[in-house]
């Protein structure tokens, strides 16, 4: 785990690059949200960016996360 409070672990880092793919792509199709997107349900960049949420939350650990 980062030293630094503001350090970000491995799994925060993941998920930044994620988003920032996520935001290129969005505006590369001038869209507000993945939910405008016709590629919503298949689209493999959304679904690596809900793992990479997923994993950020639960520090890569499977299992026992709780919302």
């Amino acid at each position: 785990m980062a030293n630094n409070p503001h350090e970000l672990d491995v799994w925060q880092q993941a998920l930044e690059v994620k988003l920032t793919q996520l935001q290129e792509c969005q505006s590369n199709k001038s869209l507000g949200s993945c939910f405008e997107c016709s590629e919503l349900f298949e689209c493999i960049l959304r679904k690596e960016y809900v793992k990479a949420v997923y994993e950020s939350m639960s520090k890569g650990s499977m299992g026992g996360f709780e919302f």
